[in-house]
């Protein structure tokens, strides 16, 4: 089976200190990058994902048949409207999509790209689908430096046509639909047209991120459409329309993706990304010639349990399962969530899986990735062993995971994550984990046929060499960054599907996945209980805890055993779904705005928040 298986937004002045950190990676082989070689760059400086807009209480809802977990009511609402009516899960993550990119446009859309790990259940198959976005044909290794070899800004990046990858999301999706789709593809985007021509009100996040971004508004399109004259965001409330995006819907639902990839379509987005002050080389035959890609789904065991996610480009699902399977000797279940040596041995498992995540992964058509040695059970035993159950290791270093090449050098590069996750399960018992994104929050700022571009580009490394060594994750033509993105299917001894889970927040997102299994596989917490859970961990940096949550009582001894603790926000997004016996459970996350709904939703106290593990 198995074998086929408000407004906490990120603060532009620290960017130029997180990009400094990336100097000491410059080496002799980089062309004029002396300068950038003789700094001494600050620690790297933790940025949290997509902006906090607060946080709410949210309960477990129940299903018997079929369920919808996403970010936003109005994306849940649409998936549930297309399962009732008998969809897929595929064509139900398709539906909120659409609708996703409407009411969060900051997180995803037809202008970024998604990973899909989808499971059969009359087949008993998985399949992953790749749609990540792609290096333009004129992308070259230097192209985030300046002259003197020194690395840009993030600002100065972002803010430009070449952070704009090749969008991969809409091949994605009608590969996804060929296979496994039950509607007609037109239907699919009914509601979604609907809402961008009568309208939906603008909530409360969408509102604060808008507040609090300082670029979006240089856009025109953008700003008549998101903010009110004086540059102020529109109120929470107000009717947003888009009839542009309406229109561009009906043509791809008509026409196919090809109405996005070829065309006058095509042609203005290569000219807005052309049009830029930094303009970009993202061209019409670049995105003509986008391909998705089908890729076997990885899967690993963690206790009586398999665990299956995406592959490479992708690092999520490979160090996900490196944290769990170096876990995996600890009495966890027995540990209290909030206690010192939970979040200790939690962070010290992320310290070794991010050392080896930034070393070897990147696009396996490129570099030859040791995906199965990363997460092989008896390296990860021999990782595991240099945890000290006391003490912290501090800085971890990777280590040689077996099939690995020490030809490539890695790199620590940050996803800033504007990104979306939806978990659906239909009527047929079909399962959908479906990860989404434009990168950063609000992507390029760049908005053409009312939708957003992606900032992909900046997914890649910025230096491309270290110690005359190429970096694996470096840009290079037609190219795919490497990801963080964990939609994550887990099946229990008896090969059932026990768990649909995914969530947004860049290079975070494995920590926050990893959170949850734990919370669901070993404290027997529902799925609602997990989600909510405080988020914590490390990425190979300080040791992260979530500002307001119970952790923060264990700061002190924390320290003591010689973490260097950071307090910050993580708006982490995670929607899942468990299947039980009696039917399914759904869970959202009380840090965002998504909702779970299913047939004949009921909404019960299950799990919410508990007070020994809450805020």
């Amino acid at each position: 089976m198995f074998a086929h298986f408000p407004a906490v937004v990120f603060n532009w002045n620290r960017a130029p200190v997180l990009f400094a950190a990336l100097l000491c990676c410059v080496t002799g082989g980089l062309p004029r990058a002396t300068l950038a070689q003789q700094l001494v760059p600050p620690p790297p400086v933790e940025v949290s994902p997509e902006g906090s807009t607060g946080r709410s209480t949210k309960f477990a809802v129940r299903a018997t048949k079929f369920m919808a977990v996403t970010a936003n009511p109005y994306s849940t609402r649409a998936a549930q409207e297309i399962l009732r009516a008998g969809g897929s899960a595929v064509d139900a993550a398709i539906a909120a999509q659409m609708v996703l990119n409407l009411v969060e446009p900051q997180s995803s859309g037809v202008g970024g790209g998604a990973f899909i790990v989808h499971y059969d259940a009359q087949a008993k198959r998985m399949a992953a689908y790749d749609g990540r976005e792609t290096a333009p044909a004129a992308a070259r290794p230097e192209r985030f430096l300046k002259p003197d070899g020194r690395p840009m800004s993030f600002r100065e990046a972002v803010q430009s046509g070449m952070a704009v990858g090749t969008p991969g999301l809409l091949r994605v999706l009608e590969m996804a639909h060929v296979k496994h789709g039950r509607l007609p593809w037109a239907r699919l985007f009914a509601p979604a047209i609907t809402l961008a021509e009568t309208g939906f009100a603008m909530s409360p996040r969408l509102n604060g991120l808008l507040a609090g971004d300082p670029a979006l508004r240089n856009n025109p399109q953008a700003r008549a459409y998101f903010y009110n004259p004086d540059g102020s965001a529109r109120a929470v409330g107000t009717l947003l329309k888009n009839p542009e995006f309406a229109l561009l819907l009906k043509r791809i639902a008509a026409a196919g993706s090809s109405a996005f990839y070829e065309g006058d379509v095509a042609r203005d987005i290569a000219a807005a990304v052309a049009s830029q002050a930094s303009p970009g080389d993202l061209t019409e035959k670049d995105l003509a010639n986008y391909h998705a890609r089908e890729r076997e789904v990885l899967c690993g065991r963690y206790r009586a349990y398999n665990v299956c996610g995406m592959p490479p480009p992708s690092s999520g699902e490979t160090t996900v399962l490196a944290i769990l399977g170096m876990l995996e000797r600890f009495d966890i279940e027995h540990l209290r969530p909030e206690s010192a040596a939970s979040i200790h041995l939690f962070s010290e498992a992320g310290r070794l899986a991010y050392a080896d995540r930034d070393r070897y992964v990147a696009d396996p058509d490129f570099v030859p990735v040791p995906t199965t040695g990363l997460i092989n059970r008896a390296y990860l035993r021999e990782r595991s062993a240099l945890i000290a159950p006391e003490h912290s290791m501090g800085r971890a270093q990777a280590g040689l995971p077996p099939g690995a090449t020490t030809a490539y050098a890695g790199d620590e590069l940050s996803e800033i994550g504007g990104t979306s996750h939806l978990s659906i399960v239909d009527g047929y018992g079909n399962a959908v984990a479906m990860t989404t994104t434009i990168e950063s929050q609000f992507g390029a700022r760049i908005m053409v046929h009312g939708f957003l571009l992606n900032n992909q580009m900046t997914d890649f490394a910025w230096i491309p060499e270290e110690g005359g060594r190429p970096v694996a994750n470096r840009i290079e033509p037609f190219k795919r960054p490497r990801s963080s993105m964990a939609p994550t299917l887990v099946f229990d001894n008896a090969g059932k599907l026990k768990l649909v889970i995914g969530a947004p927040g860049g290079h975070a997102i494995i920590n926050f996945v990893a959170k949850t299994l734990i919370g669901v596989l070993d404290w027997n917490l529902d799925i609602q209980q997990a989600i909510a859970l405080p988020n914590m961990g490390s990425r190979n940096r300080g040791t992260e805890i979530e500002r307001g949550s119970i952790l923060e009582r264990s700061a002190d001894a924390l320290r003591a055993m010689g973490h260097e603790v950071n307090v910050m926000e993580f708006p982490s997004g995670l929607h899942g779904i468990m299947i039980t016996p009696e039917g399914l459970i759904g869970g959202s996350d009380p840090r965002r705005e998504g909702e779970a709904m299913g047939d004949g939703v009921i909404s019960e106290p299950l799990g919410g928040e508990p007070a020994d593990f809450g805020h």
